[in-house]
């Protein structure tokens, strides 16, 4: 099985996964586009896991917006700050149709969400609503969750969440715009819901922003019996300073 392996990437050689450069691993960045990305390590944000100033064995921290946004679930992690690479994978994601990337940032969600992952968790993404979903084909948030899954060998309920309303962008929208845009927008699924009872949910998201469409999917787990919540997404957002 080796010697085919060999070959065969003799004869299909990997590439990274943002570039043409060819790499030694299958769904890999280069070394380039790996410093180019900002993978999220150190001292972050218990509730939302964006990085801070301080020591890494330093016990709970919040930022500054946890601290004066009240958060619905209990713990958060990202993988990576939106820019550079790490928002060309999203993107890429997201609307170029590169399923291919679920694979590795799904390891990378993993890494970051191990030390927050409670006993047998359930893994359930953010939905979008059909019509959405009818346009773009598929739901990243939903790749990413299945990814993680079977990156960690956990139950996933992909369809425990509707979006019941579709909501505009929130691209552009104030903090308080935002959390008015997707209010009651994200229900229990009046069948798959019954999965979320008693479990202790990852929600999963490719962004987190404000924090305003995890809120109101926590709060549809919280609605449907989960015992509690924690949320994971590829990328967050960080202020311009």
């Amino acid at each position: 099985m080796g010697g085919m392996q060999s070959a065969l990437n003799m004869i299909y050689p990997h590439q990274c996964v943002l570039c043409d450069t060819l790499v030694e691993q299958r769904n890999a960045l280069c070394g380039a586009c790996w410093r180019d990305t900002p993978f999220i390590t150190g001292l972050t944000c218990d509730l939302c896991g964006i990085p801070l100033m301080g020591d890494a064995d330093s016990w709970s921290a919040h930022c500054d917006d946890c601290l004066t946004t009240p958060r619905r679930w209990q713990q958060g992690r990202a993988a990576l700050v939106y820019r550079d690479g790490g928002r060309k994978l999203v993107l890429a994601l997201k609307h170029g149709d590169r399923l291919d990337i679920a694979a590795p940032a799904a390891r990378w969600m993993l890494g970051v969400a191990t030390p927050m992952l409670p006993a047998a968790p359930l893994i359930v993404p953010v939905p979008v609503h059909w019509l959405r979903l009818l346009k773009r084909r598929y739901n990243q948030a939903a790749v990413l969750a299945l990814g993680l899954a079977k990156a960690g060998g956990m139950q996933v309920a992909p369809r425990a969440l509707t979006r019941i309303r579709r909501t505009p962008v929130q691209d552009g929208k104030s903090i308080d715009a935002r959390y008015a845009n997707v209010a009651g927008a994200i229900r229990p699924h009046p069948v798959y819901g019954a999965l979320l009872r008693r479990r202790s949910v990852v929600l999963v998201d490719d962004v987190m922003t404000t924090g305003a469409t995890l809120a109101a999917a926590t709060d549809a787990c919280l609605a449907a019996g989960a015992q509690d919540v924690r949320v994971l997404a590829l990328a967050r957002v960080m202020k311009e300073t």
